[in-house]
């Protein structure tokens, strides 16, 4: 069994990132000292493994400034058309080595670092990851900035800098405990503040209607720091920014409503308004319609559009009338794609500032709205969409309610079926009880049908810089040998591989990369969880956040399934698996924190059990973030991207696997639709019900009972789970899961019982066709699966019958 590369065959290894040169590696050495003693205070005697790494880091992002500056001059010298990209959310993870790859410097920083004693690993992994999201739609974002900067294309990420992101995930006793991400505790040394352009943002107060026009007063001020972030491109000399606002308080905050005796309370009370930027909501496809939620929605639009505007104005070519300036030409230089709903105050925000501030008539401003803002709708889950109360948004922003009431007003004069589905006044249309959407998803057809132009559909992305050339270099190097490097930038050329489909060489080196990341991860998993894996066995691995539609319910059923067919007769060869499952669950979503303790604790029996022994392990991946997607993915074997037809608006996390030569068992949701289309379904392990078996089965009645009377290895799961057989301590632990699988199951999970089972079982058999081939890992993205003997099937049945 090939070892893990030892440190020294690491650096050695030419890569796509090329040789570095003595001059380069001197002048990294040089730099890393002078910040380490100049910048940090330290010498080489006092300095700790966190002092090495922010030298580096300075050290690299010496490298970003002039290329950050000069992209931004070239910028305002050519007065591109720009994109602003607004989302409450990115979700970043760590910079260094992202930098680095980028920038084209891994290989003469990893020389330095290595001929000044240190290793670059140990200091890469000191960096915190910047956990600024809940999970695929922070992630996109991150991986959206990526790619506009590879492009070249004059792009600017905005959100806010939350001083707490996502929280820290601690299994206690099997069950998850949340610690705050205090993630700027020791400093960012990629962020530069801009106090400089810091700007109001108003809150509360009411609404004068008067001759000169309306005007918002009495209002309570909040300031919006930025802080700006590079963004390099890969290997372009472009750096663009990201942009994240912190709420500040104004000096004058409270003061004028106190007396001089309640100056220290007056001076405390600044935390309310810097509370707006305190804490990423961790809520992932689920809405949580909190006062300070809205507040910080309105913040970073309110901050936004100030800048946008500020920077529309002051541009080369732009109308510099210093009374009135030119809107009309600002669609054609400004475009604002919102991220989801969150920032949607962003369409009456810029309709205020036109009309009110700026003296654009209305109808002008609306035109200019509609041709500048555009919106990604992820999700059609009733409980993500954002609905407010009428009167909190009433009081917390009363003239975005005004405008709110009036474009309402205006689309049912202009469309009078939604009128007619939706009611006649106003409240009505936009969701009556004393509420408001943000979204109609449930009028999405009849949206479309009568205004189709609006719509189009974009499948998510990844940027394969962090997710193949970062993560698994081994991999990279092995594809840029046979097809070049252009796949780095145009992941379309990985169709060249196909020329090399029998080359026994090229199908040797990924076996070998594979099973090098495997034993990677594995020695990992036994340092940080003191849990010893067979490297040999199949990663088989669900990362993602906690939900029911996700389903990781399903794979629970199948490992309890896999067990007792062991524990029935241990005699018999089965195929070694590690089911590894990971992911965080939303602080008060009671069934995702229950499905991570039955996780945990159908580990705790299935690992101690010495009739298993290594042939099956479950592992609950504790803490799952990026910079652990980035060891994980690599080494996984089988994707599992389960959750039920017609629930996940894409995923991006089935990509990744896929790019890194990981097979996929999946329904036909989200994105595996369109990856079964690129790789061919005969290259996916496609089980379950579609769409429209999803559709049937509504209305002739999900009852979970029939599956669970009808197939008897499922009913013995269930029994288990019920009986405490896997709560021993408890046996009444796991009696809401049961009760929820059993009565009111909306993702359907034991209708794709038996379809998943079967198809796992044909992953099982290519796995020992490969293992007899003694190659040890399917292989990559886009090259077909061997084929099977006769009567074994390829791909799973991909829709069975409904019960009778």
């Amino acid at each position: 069994m090939a070892a893990p590369l030892s440190d020294g065959e690491r650096r050695k290894q030419i890569s796509v990132r090329g040789i570095a040169g003595l001059g380069d590696v001197a002048e990294v050495r040089k730099s890393f000292n002078r910040h380490l003693h100049f910048t940090l205070v330290k010498d080489r005697n006092v300095a700790t493994p966190r002092d090495y790494y922010f030298a580096l880091a300075h050290t690299v992002r010496d490298h970003l400034v002039g290329r950050w500056i000069r992209t931004q001059q070239h910028y305002y010298e050519k007065d591109p058309k720009r994109i602003y990209y607004l989302s409450l959310e990115f979700y970043m993870g760590r910079t260094l080595q992202n930098t680095m790859v980028n920038l084209g410097l891994q290989n003469a920083c990893d020389e330095a670092i290595y001929q000044l004693g240190l290793d670059l690993e140990e200091l890469e992994e000191i960096e915190e990851d910047a956990g600024l999201g809940n999970g695929g739609l922070g992630r996109l974002a991150a991986c959206f900035l990526d790619s506009m900067a590879t492009l070249g294309l004059a792009a600017y990420g905005y959100g806010i800098r939350y001083e707490f992101g996502i929280f820290n995930q601690k299994i206690v006793d099997g069950w998850q405990v949340e610690e705050a991400d205090d993630w700027l505790r020791y400093g960012n040394p990629w962020e530069k503040a801009r106090p400089e352009y810091m700007l109001p943002v108003h809150f509360y107060g009411r609404v004068d209607h008067t001759p000169e026009g309306v005007k918002w007063v009495d209002t309570q001020v909040v300031l919006a720091m930025p802080y700006d972030t590079p963004v390099p491109g890969y290997k372009n000399n472009t750096v663009n920014t990201m942009r994240l606002w912190s709420a500040k308080a104004p000096n004058d905050f409270n003061l004028q409503e106190f007396n001089v005796g309640d100056y220290i309370e007056a001076v405390l009370d600044r935390n309310l308004a810097e509370n707006i930027s305190r804490v990423l909501y961790p809520n992932d496809n689920f809405f949580e319609g909190k006062e300070l939620r809205l507040k910080q929605e309105y913040f970073v639009v309110a901050a936004t559009l100030q800048d946008i505007i500020r920077r529309f104005k002051s541009s080369k070519f732009g109308c510099r009338d210093p009374v009135r300036t030119c809107f009309e030409t600002f669609p054609d230089k400004v475009a604002i794609q919102l991220n989801d709903t969150h920032p949607a105050l962003s369409i009456p925000e810029l309709m205020r500032i036109l009309v009110d501030v700026e003296k654009v008539d209305w109808d002008k401003a609306w035109e200019i709205t509609k041709r500048t803002c555009a919106y990604t709708n992820h999700t059609v889950l009733p409980e993500a969409l954002e609905r407010w109360p009428v009167s909190m948004f009433e009081k917390l922003l009363p003239r975005h309610l005004e405008i709110i009431y009036a474009l309402n007003q205006m689309h049912l004069d202009r469309l009078p079926r939604v009128r007619s589905t939706c009611g006649g006044g106003p409240a009505e249309a936009l969701g009556g009880g004393g509420w408001f959407r943000s979204l109609w998803c449930s009028r999405f057809k009849d949206f479309y049908e009568l205004e189709p132009e609006k719509f189009q559909n974009k499948t998510n992305g990844i940027t394969p810089r962090r997710w193949l050339l970062l993560c698994n270099p081994g991999l990279a190097d092995v594809i840029a040998e046979k097809i070049g490097e252009g796949f780095i930038t145009d992941l379309s050329q990985l169709k060249k591989l196909l020329d090399f489909i029998n080359n026994e060489s090229f199908i040797r080196d990924v076996a070998k990369v594979k099973q090098e990341n495997k034993l990677k991860f594995a020695a990992y998993l036994e340092e940080q969880y003191k849990v010893k894996i067979n490297p040999s066995s199949m990663f088989d691995v669900q990362v993602k956040r906690i939900h029911e539609y996700k389903r990781q319910l399903l794979n629970c059923l199948h490992a309890i399934t896999l067990y007792n067919r062991i524990r029935r007769d241990p005699s018999k060869s089965f195929v070694p698996r590690t089911i590894m499952i990971g992911g965080k669950a939303a602080p008060g979503y009671h069934m995702a924190k229950m499905i991570i303790k039955l996780i945990t604790s159908i580990g705790e029996v299935i690992n101690n059990d010495p009739y298993v022994g290594d042939r099956l392990k479950v592992i609950f991946l504790e803490n799952y973030r990026v910079s652990l997607a980035e060891k994980v993915i690599p080494a996984a074997d089988l994707s599992q991207q389960i959750s039920t037809a017609g629930t996940e608006a894409s995923g991006t996390g089935n990509m990744k696997f896929m790019v890194n030569g990981a097979l996929t068992i999946g329904t036909m949701d989200g994105a595996n639709v369109e990856m079964a289309e690129e790789a061919g379904e005969e290259n996916l392990f496609i089980f379950g019900m579609r769409v429209e078996d999803v559709e049937a089965l509504d209305r002739q009645g999900y009852n979970a009972r029939e599956y669970y009377e009808r197939l008897p290895e499922l009913r013995q799961a269930v029994d288990q789970i019920s009986s405490g057989f896997f709560s021993p301590r408890d046996p009444g632990c796991f009696r809401d899961v049961v009760n929820m699988l059993m009565h009111h199951d909306r993702f359907k999970v034991f209708a794709d019982y038996e379809a998943y089972i079967k198809c796992q079982g044909q992953v099982d058999q290519l796995f020992m066709v490969r293992a007899a081939q003694r190659v040890l890992h399917p292989l990559p993205v886009g090259l077909p699966a061997p084929k099977l003997g006769e009567g074994e099937a390829a791909a799973c049945p991909s829709s069975y019958p409904l019960p009778k």
